[in-house]
């Protein structure tokens, strides 16, 4: 049985540890064993202490015998994005130059999913400072996807998406500020949600104050094989921790709304692939079969202008050093992007900034108002099936129909809103999945939708990688 206990869902195994079928030591070895076998050929995962994995396992299972509630995710394997501080790990974002950046302790990600039981299995690879959506760095082996190494993982919580998507925990842990946990996910086969900005908290001890951008655009989600398991996982990383002085400890079920969803397959004017226009459809028969009523719908409030937004107010922050501890860091991928993204990057002041924290108002007022009428929109993750490995360094066309299709990843942040990405079927050896928005802390309401696609068909996962 140990063998298997890696195929099995995070609701499976801590209900199956509760009740003594297997233990929490039992399910960390089939997990181990696995990131053992398969990690090897998708670098997913760049640092794991086991003999560390497996004493905090014997916790859990001296708390059952003990007759102590271990928590809803009792003995569950999970991985950490080298983005967020665990106590004696290297808090890197993949760069060179943080590989000794050892975490004294956790921050409250970390912490959250220890106090619900679960146990974490290794540290998840990314590209240098988070900022591409293929995951290569200098520091860590290129990461693949496990469906096919021919196309990107995503990025940047890539290393997240393809360990959940070959078996290697059953809950990942990732980040987003322009797409990093919605993007992987959608490439890789698995589910992945954007919760609400101040809904889990976020903080690293090891690290300076993070800046305005950090602070109004990045959060931390889960990824998983399963919706049901995405909602267990989320719970238990919204937890409060006075840390984070921007945690808002907001009730994780909102009033009821009317099934209403607002279908746009090329919002604000993307070019979307037909394969994508494909999903989308097949997305919302889906949700009608399941009593919701969809309405394709041709406008949708702006979302081109929250996008550029967004990469202005993310990029212009101390550009300057951060384009030289590129150069000094060498990766091309990050150099490239940085490069390709300085005009935006360096077009606002402090008169612009002023500007751009208006328009954040502005539109974020626009979508919230936008909701009252449609309390959820199915969207594109992207524009295209998930790209080429390193397409975006082929030449100068590449990198621009790269980020051109990445338009709804990107104005989500900006906007505080909650996104998941729920994978949805095949379309040859590539995965292809949907999108859903709703309103601040709406994520009840996008987790109910995305069950009742994911419950009509999506990608056999966990996958052998290929």
């Amino acid at each position: 049985m140990t063998s298997d206990i890696w195929k099995l869902s995070a609701v499976d195994i801590a209900t199956a540890v509760r009740a003594g079928t297997f233990t929490a030591v039992e399910a960390t070895q089939s997990a181990l064993q696995r990131l053992e076998a398969v990690n090897p050929l998708i670098n997913a995962i760049v640092d794991y202490n086991p003999e560390r994995s497996l004493a905090r396992a014997a916790e859990i299972d001296a708390m059952i015998l003990a007759g102590r509630d271990p928590g809803p995710l009792a003995g569950v394997p999970v991985t950490i994005k080298v983005t967020n501080d665990e106590a004696g790990f290297a808090t890197t974002f993949g760069v060179v130059a943080y590989k000794n950046n050892i975490a004294a302790e956790n921050g409250p990600v970390v912490d959250n999913l220890e106090r619900a039981g679960a146990v974490s299995i290794g540290r998840s690879n990314m590209p240098s400072f988070g900022v591409r959506w293929f995951t290569t760095s200098r520091l860590y082996p290129d990461n693949y996807n496990p469906f096919d190494k021919g196309i990107t993982p995503g990025g940047s919580s890539g290393g997240a998406a393809s360990a959940v998507a070959s078996g290697i925990g059953a809950i990942a842990h990732g980040t987003d500020i322009g797409g990093s946990v919605r993007y992987p996910a959608y490439a890789c086969g698995v589910h992945g949600l954007r919760p609400t900005l101040g809904r889990v908290p976020n903080y690293n001890p090891s690290l300076p104050e993070r800046g305005i951008s950090g602070q109004l655009m990045s959060v931390s989600g889960p990824l998983a094989r399963t919706i049901d398991d995405l909602r267990l996982a989320f719970e238990a990383m919204a937890q409060p921790d006075p840390r984070d002085p921007w945690y808002a400890p907001v009730p994780l079920k909102g009033p009821d709304v009317p099934r209403r969803v607002a279908l746009s397959l090329r919002p604000d004017g993307l070019d979307t692939q037909d394969a994508i226009v494909e999903a989308l459809l097949d997305a919302a028969e889906r949700l009608r079969d399941a009593d919701w009523q969809v309405d394709e719908i041709d406008t949708i409030p702006p979302l081109k202008e929250a996008g550029e937004a967004q990469v202005k107010l993310w990029l212009s922050e101390d550009f300057d050093g951060t384009l030289a501890a590129a150069e000094a860091d060498g990766d091309p991928g990050v150099i490239a992007m940085l490069r390709g993204q300085e005009k935006l990057a360096r077009s606002i002041g402090l008169p612009e900034l002023h500007g751009l924290l208006k328009t954040r108002a502005t539109l974020a007022r626009k979508w919230q108002m936008f909701f009252q009428d449609y309390p959820i929109l199915l969207m594109p993750n992207s524009a295209e099936l998930p790209f080429p490995f390193n397409e975006d360094l082929k030449d100068a066309e590449a990198y621009l129909r790269v980020w051109d299709a990445q338009l709804p990843q990107l104005g989500i942040p900006f906007l505080a809103l909650p996104g998941l990405s729920v994978a949805t079927g095949m379309k040859g050896r590539s995965p292809v999945g949907v999108q859903l928005i709703a309103a601040r802390f709406r994520e009840d309401l996008l987790l109910d939708a995305g069950a009742d696609i994911a419950a009509r068909g999506g990608p056999a996962v966990p996958i052998d990688p290929r």
